[in-house]
């Protein structure tokens, strides 16, 4: 989850202040209203990016931390707006060379809600993915025109990506025209792929129409919000594009990039961190580094979290090319 606020919590001190907001407040959004994604004014990208031979249809992280005791994001809002598009600014480098760039604003779950159970968080996941898929809908309707397609997302947009993919893809109007999904810092499990085996997980660097994910720890951590204990997530090395546990050395690290909210890149290490893939829980363990040094006020250290696309910044970047290409070259 990319965010940018004035406070400082720890991990604990967050828990019991969520507990608290839960108690006191509701939100007033309703599933009921609609966004008109025809007015470009809700997208904080559209058509960013010219003469491209893809689109990348980009979904946000969660930026809104419910300080206001919303479990939604307003659309009204426009510090959290301004946030939510400094979020996908420090992302976009890894796809706005290969795609033209499209993201809908949406009232999107705030951070609160990431402890609620699945059952009370439906309501306001509803919300947050009504407006997704209007927006990507507009977007297939009106704009796409038989354009390869990557969808792209990180934590909140990940898990909405999965959303998407759940809904549309099994069609072939939808699935033939996808280079691949990016749904990083979220979780993926057997269960997904059971009840929609149209889901495929990439096996390697070059495929097309899969599902690429990972999730980031140090080797001691075993329970997350993303992925509590007792669970196993899907995924694949970025550094080595294996699937099994194969350990990447960091050498294969082509540079781990620390990206503002402007985008730019404030400073670039490569061969930061080598990883592999745990056994047991599915995740990406990451070597080489003190998670001391990478500590932040939402996560524990060693939840890396944050760090999903930093780390791996420039093989992301890399390797979006590299699945546009193959795509390409297989529909000629």
């Amino acid at each position: 989850m990319q965010i940018k606020t004035k406070h400082h919590f720890n991990y604990f001190s967050l828990i019991l202040i969520t507990t608290l907001i839960l108690s006191s407040f509701c939100s007033c959004s309703t599933k009921n209203d609609t966004i008109n994604y025809s007015d470009k004014q809700n997208w904080a990208y559209y058509a960013e990016g010219e003469n491209k031979p893809a689109d990348v249809f980009l979904i946000c992280p969660t930026v809104d931390m419910g300080e206001d005791g919303e479990y939604n994001m307003s659309m009204d809002d426009e510090n959290t707006k301004a946030n939510f598009l400094g979020a996908l600014n420090m992302e976009r480098g890894i796809y706005e060379n290969s795609a033209t760039l499209y993201a809908p604003y949406y009232r999107q779950m705030t951070f609160p809600v990431y402890s609620m159970t699945e059952e009370q968080m439906k309501p306001y996941l509803d919300i947050a993915y009504q407006d997704v898929s209007a927006a990507f809908e507009y977007y297939i309707n009106n704009i796409n025109n038989d354009r390869p397609l990557i969808l792209a997302g990180f934590s909140q947009g990940s898990q909405l990506v999965l959303k998407l993919m759940e809904e549309y893809f099994d069609e072939p109007e939808y699935s033939d025209n996808l280079i691949a999904a990016y749904c990083i810092g979220w979780r993926i499990t057997e269960n997904d792929i059971s009840k929609y085996p149209h889901l495929k997980m990439a096996q390697g660097e070059k495929d097309t129409g899969v599902i690429v994910s990972f999730n980031s720890e140090a080797e001691e951590i075993n329970n997350s919000i993303i992925l509590p204990e007792g669970m196993k997530t899907l995924g694949i090395n970025p550094l080595n594009w294996k699937t099994d546990d194969t350990p990447a050395d960091k050498s294969m690290n082509n540079g781990a990039c620390f990206t503002n909210y402007d985008g730019e890149i404030g400073k670039e290490i490569p061969e930061l961190t080598g990883a592999y893939l745990d056994k047991s829980r599915g995740t990406l363990r990451i070597t080489d580094i003190n998670p001391e040094e990478y500590s932040n006020s939402l996560f524990p250290d060693g939840v890396y979290h944050l760090y999903d696309y930093q780390f791996f910044f420039r093989n992301l970047q890399q390797n979006v090319s590299v699945r546009t290409e193959n795509y390409l070259n297989s529909r000629n």
